[in-house]
C-alpha cells in the first residue's frame, strides 16, 4: 500500500545514526511499529536490489491527523473520490492521491467495485445466491416437517394397534 519512495525513506530515517525513536516515528507518519521493523528487515536482505529514489517531501510522508482512512470512507466519498479522479491528468492525479491520503491502487479497487456494481450479472449473482440460500432453508425445514409428520404418523399406528391389541381402556370406567 505505501510507495517504494516512502518504504526507503522511513527505512533510511530509522538506519541514521540520529534516527528518532520507532513510537514517535511511527506515531508521526501513521504506520505501525511491525511495519516499519519489517521493512528495515526487509531492506537488510535487499540492500543491492534498492534502487534511490528521489526522497519525498515532508508533506508526502505526514499523515494529517483530519484525514480519514481509506477503510473509513463513506460509498459516496469514495465514488466522489474515482470521478474526480476520471478526470485528472497523471500529474493533477498524483497530487489528488496525496490530499485525500489514499494510494493508486486503493482507487483502482474502488473503480473496478463501482463498475461490478453496475454489471447486471454481478447484481443477477448476488440475488440468485440470496435465493439459493432461502431455497436450502425451506428445503430443510421441510425435510424436518416431514419427518416430524412421519413420526406422528408412526405413533397413531402405534396407538390402534395397541388398542386393538388391549382394548379401550376407557370402556371398563362408568360414568
Amino acid at each position: 500500500m505505501y510507495s517504494k519512495a516512502f518504504r526507503t525513506l522511513m527505512v533510511q530515517k530509522m538506519t541514521v545514526p540520529d534516527r528518532p525513536d520507532v513510537e514517535s516515528l511511527s506515531a508521526e507518519v501513521g504506520v505501525p511499529q511491525s511495519t516499519l521493523y519489517r521493512w528495515v528487515a526487509d531492506a537488510g536482505k535487499l540492500i543491492p536490489q534498492i534502487e534511490v529514489a528521489p526522497s519525498p517531501t515532508r508533506e508526502q510522508t505526514q499523515r494529517p491527523s483530519r484525514m480519514k482512512r481509506p477503510q473509513d470512507w463513506s460509498a459516496e466519498a469514495k465514488l466522489a473520490a474515482v470521478m474526480e479522479a476520471a478526470v485528472l491528468s497523471d500529474e493533477e492525479l498524483g497530487a489528488f492521491l496525496r490530499s485525500k491520503g489514499i494510494h493508486e491502487a486503493q482507487l483502482q479497487e474502488w473503480r473496478e467495485l463501482m463498475l461490478s456494481g453496475l454489471n447486471p450479472s454481478s447484481v443477477q449473482r448476488t440475488k440468485t445466491k440470496k435465493e439459493t440460500k432461502r431455497v436450502r432453508e425451506l428445503e430443510k425445514e421441510l425435510r424436518r416437517k416431514d419427518k416430524a409428520l412421519a413420526e406422528t404418523a408412526a405413533l397413531l399406528v402405534l396407538k390402534k394397534k395397541a388398542q386393538e391389541i388391549w382394548g379401550d381402556e376407557d370402556d371398563d370406567t362408568e360414568d
